[in-house]
This record gives C-alpha cells, structure tokens and sequence, in this order.
C-alpha cells in the first residue's frame, strides 16, 4: 500500500513549500481601489486607510486560503482568485463591521469566508451557464473540463467551511443557510417556474436566493464578529437582501445595453445562453398581454442566435424596447428599499457608504 506521506502534496491539500511566496499587504493596499459607491470611505482618514489595509489583508488570506501543495488543485484554485473581482461582499463585510469594533481579527477572517463562498459558486453557476469568460479570462470548465471545475468549486467552499467553522457555531449556521439558498436559487432557476407561479416572481426569488442571500450574510457576519449592536443585523439583512437583487437586476439591463467593459460579458451573453432575465420576461409577458412588438422580437429572441448578427439585432431591438426601462425603473425601486432599510443605522460614513453602493449598484451604465 502506498503511504501518503510519500506524495508530494497532503490529505487535505495544505503544507505548501517554503519556495511559496508571501504577499506583502502594503503592496497589496497601494494597489487597491474602492469600486463605485465607496468614495466616502477613500475620504474619510480614519476609516478609508483601515478598510483598505483590511481589504489587503483579505487579499493575502485569500490566497493562503486556496493555495494548495497538488499542482493541478492549486492552478484550478487560483484561477478565478487572481483573474481579479471587485471584492464588494468582503468589502460590505469590513465596512459593517465599522458599527462595532473592527479591529477584531475574526472579522478579516468573515471577510475571506464569504469570498472564498462566492468564488465557489462561481466555478458552479459557469458549468451550469456554459459560460465561456469570466472577469475577461476563460472560465475553469474551459480550460481544464465540468468535472475538474465543479470539484474545483467543491474544494473552495471546503476550505470556506474549515474557516467558517473556526468562528464558531453561529457562523457556521450562518454560512450553512446561506449556501442551501444558493444551491435552491439554482436549482430552482435550472427547473424554472410551476406551472401555477408567475415567471418574474419567479425569478426574482432565484436572484433573492442566488445573489441577495450571500450579500446579506457579508453584512451581518460583519456586524457579528466586530460586536455591533445586535439590532443592526437585521437592517443588514434586508439591506443585503435588497441590494443584492439590485445588483442582479442591474446587471440583467447592462447584457443588453452595456459594454463589456462594465460587465465583464459581451452584450447579449445572456440572450445567447437563453438565461432568463427580467428584460425578456417583461417582453413575454407584454407579449402574452397583446403587444405586437414584443411578439416580434421574442420572434428573433427565441430563434438562432449563434451569429454575431443575429445576436446584435436582438440585443438592439431589446435595448430599444420599453420593457428595458421598465427593467431600469424595477432594479432602481429595489435599490431605494436597500436605502429604506438603513434607516435604523447611525448617522456616518458607514451609513452613507452602503446607501451610495445600493445606488450605483443601478447607475452603473450612466
């Protein structure tokens, strides 16, 4: 029988070399910047320096947290850690914690759990999406294969939990609930509407499920672990839970009228995939309510789109038809009761940097 001792990379994939490299976190902080929303914070000079060097130390954790001694582990882990990201549930995460003590150590590690958890449902909604890009690079599924990309996942939301599990059992259950309402915002988004469930309030528990469950939990893992009043993680909550499907709604306009810059996807992606959102559920339902054009153009949306052509004439009409500002209007209606909820908060830079996130979350195309 073999000893695994012989092997060259551990059971649980840790025990890296000394020839590892270690990240410098002021390197790290130089570097960073806040994305669009947080200019309060860059201003302020207390909170902006400790986010920041926070958010550096995310980064370093991040990486030790993925770096695996199996070769083909560690490659398949980093790749979508070092494609980049804007970081925004850790930063909601570092910046809640701001209501408390922030300094705490748990909280940088809260921070690292819920990246490490978002970056493994990446890897799973790419394979379930076939998706061919992600943050500008080829996604996992590319370039090494499903089953490699889906363990991938697996492996990251491993190492996620060992992490979590450090900080207690509250956090776990934290943790634990919101990964069942990822996967069931799948699954359920995989299966479709019943027959008896309107399709867009369909969808919009799918993204509640699938993006606002994780955003919410980034704020009040915050709030937890920095010693905040207990009575600021519900507000948290339905904050996250309201920005988050802002945040999706959002994105679902910019695949027919944004650049890929903005969006790290060429328009129209999701049109191609046949992924549902909520522009195209709006025109079926117009179209079910007698709207000729709406008629048309799903016509050309439900047709062949796998020419550059028939893609850019789709997303034309779809960016020209009434239901796209409709779509606007919904995403910005979503995004003031993220404000609304705030209310509870004490008056500071905290308050006034998660009420600018919610509203750029919808301006991000103007």
């Amino acid at each position: 029988m073999t000893n695994p001792a012989d092997h060259s990379w551990t059971r649980a994939g840790h025990g890296m070399t000394d020839a590892e490299p270690s990240l410098n976190t002021s390197a790290i902080a130089t570097g960073l910047q806040l994305p669009a929303g947080f200019a309060a914070i860059a201003g302020d000079a207390e909170l902006g320096p400790a986010i920041t060097n926070n958010l550096a130390r995310v980064e370093k954790k991040l990486r030790e947290a993925i770096a695996n001694s199996d070769p083909l582990a560690d490659a398949t882990s980093r790749h979508l850690v070092e494609a980049g990201g804007k970081r925004i549930r850790p930063l909601l995460t570092l910046l809640c914690a701001h209501l408390g003590d922030a300094s705490l150590p748990a909280v940088v590690q809260a921070a690292v759990v819920v990246e490490l958890t978002h970056l493994a449902t990446l890897y799973h909604d790419d394979v379930m999406d076939s998706a061919p890009f992600r943050r500008g690079a080829p996604t996992a599924h590319e370039v090494w294969g499903n089953s490699v990309a889906v363990l991938t996942g697996d492996l990251i939301f491993a190492r996620a939990s060992i992490l979590v599990s450090e900080l207690g059992s509250r956090a776990l259950g934290i943790q634990a609930r919101t990964f069942e309402r990822l996967c069931l915002g799948q699954l359920h988004e995989t299966v479709g509407p019943r027959p008896d469930e309107d399709p867009i309030e369909h969808y919009l528990s799918v993204i509640a499920d699938k993006t606002g469950s994780l955003v919410a939990a980034s704020g009040q893992l915050g709030a937890i672990f920095a010693g905040a009043d207990p009575a600021y993680e519900n507000v948290l909550v339905e904050y996250g839970e309201k920005v988050g499907v802002a945040f999706q709604l959002a994105d679902d306009v910019i695949d027919v009228t944004g650049v890929k810059v903005k969006s790290g996807k060429s328009p129209g992606t999701d049109l191609r995939e046949g992924v549902p959102t909520l522009p195209v559920l709006l025109l079926r339902k117009a179209a079910q309510d007698g709207d000729g054009s709406a008629v048309e153009l799903l016509r050309l949306i439900d047709g062949d789109l796998t020419s550059d052509d028939a893609l850019a004439a789709a997303v034309a009409g779809l960016r020209d038809h009434p239901v796209t500002a409709e779509s606007w209007i919904v995403a910005r209606r979503w995004a003031d009761e993220a404000v609304t909820a705030l209310d509870p908060l004490p008056d500071g830079v905290v308050k006034e940097s998660l009420s600018n996130f919610a509203l750029a979350v919808v301006d991000r195309a103007s």
